[in-house]
């Protein structure tokens, strides 16, 4: 089995648990007029036993099947997803098989759907199987085509159903959109008061069917906080779980690529989306501007400030030092250019010594570089704690 049968199972697995917990929202979701027929406590599983559900050669399908009572009368729900947008020719026969065998195992009548998760040139044609002569019609089988793509996001927003709140993030959005979508996505999960399971397997589909590059993700941010969904209970911990989750995604990439500065970005992403969450979470909603600082930060800054955030009291202690920061890397970089202006490029790690100095010592060695003859008498300064101290 390859990698991508490996994927297509897994994401079958989670598309039928979401059927298997939330059968009867699905129903409601997408056909409403069934619904009141359908007794909820009624609904069972059945395994599927048709060869179809299997993963071979270029199909990507999964079966799952309900058994329910039907205005009071036993019936199966057959629905066939297809993970993979790929030539669905013979899929309508293949369904019309599938249901002919529930038949003659069950002997009940059988409701056929079909969702398709991603969209094919080929999807409006298939929607049913009709064997035909030119005296009679032998035979018209058809069945519920729902093509996710097809469907407006917008259309389903309102709905407060569980399956809509997973559904949305493989519906008709534009890229602009995506960001938006899945903070809706969010913002719906947040409404309907589901228990933690539930919630993590909504969320976890949400991610899966729609993940964000780090544009995106930045878009998404600002989305979410102007819903206000940050200060809401558990919202913090679906979030980071998404954005971990990006995070061991882009460095498993980074590392297969031998790309060491993607794996970096990638942390530095990581610590930055989690400072300002943390920040957020403290103190509410931070202006733009602040929010850009912070963003602009280097990973050394934002390490140290992933620390100095827990001793924060309001949003003027991130004022304070933000502007101790923004300052520190101005002197740094003037003393940088002064001394290679004066001494050019030197062999020893300049950079890095004066990364390690206190403010109070960056400012002295301003003052002291009016002194310095040589590169001999800076590196002395740098290296030795006695001449530094004895400048202060």
């Amino acid at each position: 089995m390859n990698q991508r049968q490996e994927r297509a199972i897994e994401r079958g697995r989670l598309f039928n648990e979401l059927l298997s917990t939330f059968f009867w929202d699905f129903i409601a979701l997408f056909l409403p007029h069934l619904a009141g027929e359908v007794d909820r406590e009624s609904i069972a599983f059945v395994e599927p036993e048709v060869s179809s559900r299997d993963i071979v050669s270029d199909r990507e399908e999964t079966d799952f099947i309900a058994r329910v009572q039907f205005r009071d009368r036993p019936t199966c729900f057959l629905i066939r997803t297809e993970h993979r947008a790929s030539d669905r020719t013979g899929l309508a026969r293949r369904m019309f098989h599938d249901v002919v065998e529930l038949d003659r195992q069950y002997a009940i009548p059988i409701y056929p759907i079909v969702v398709f998760l991603d969209q094919s040139d080929r999807t409006s044609e298939t929607n049913g199987y009709r064997v035909t002569f030119p005296d009679r019609q032998v035979l018209e089988f058809s069945f519920v085509s729902i093509c996710l793509p097809r469907l407006n996001w917008q259309e389903f927003r309102d709905r407060h159903n569980p399956v809509a709140a997973a559904l949305m993030a493989k519906m008709q959005m534009t890229l602009e959109e995506r960001p938006r979508v899945k903070a809706e996505c969010l913002r719906m999960l947040t409404s309907l008061d589901l228990n933690l399971d539930r919630a993590h397997l909504i969320s976890g589909l949400i991610d899966t069917y729609l993940p964000l590059n780090v544009i995106e993700e930045q878009v998404f941010e600002s989305e979410i906080d102007r819903m206000q969904l940050t200060a809401q209970e558990g919202i913090m911990e679906i979030v980071t779980s998404w954005m971990e989750k990006g995070i061991e995604q882009g460095i498993a990439q980074g590392i297969s690529q031998g790309i060491e500065q993607g794996i970096e970005q990638g942390i530095g992403l990581g610590i930055v989306v989690t400072v300002l969450r943390q920040l957020k979470h403290r103190f509410g909603p931070l202006s733009p501007n602040l929010e850009k600082q912070v963003r602009d930060l280097s990973l050394e800054q934002l390490e140290v400030l992933s620390e100095a955030l827990l001793d924060f009291e309001s949003h003027a202690d991130l004022e304070k030092w933000l502007f101790q920061a923004g300052f520190r890397q101005g002197l740094e970089q003037l003393l940088i250019g002064q001394i290679k202006h004066r001494f050019g490029d030197l062999e020893s790690p300049i950079d890095e010594l004066i990364q390690q100095l206190p403010i109070d010592q960056l400012e002295q060695l301003g003052k002291a570089m009016f002194e310095f003859k040589n590169s001999e008498n800076l590196m002395d300064w740098l290296t030795d704690d006695r001449k530094r101290d004895n400048s202060l």
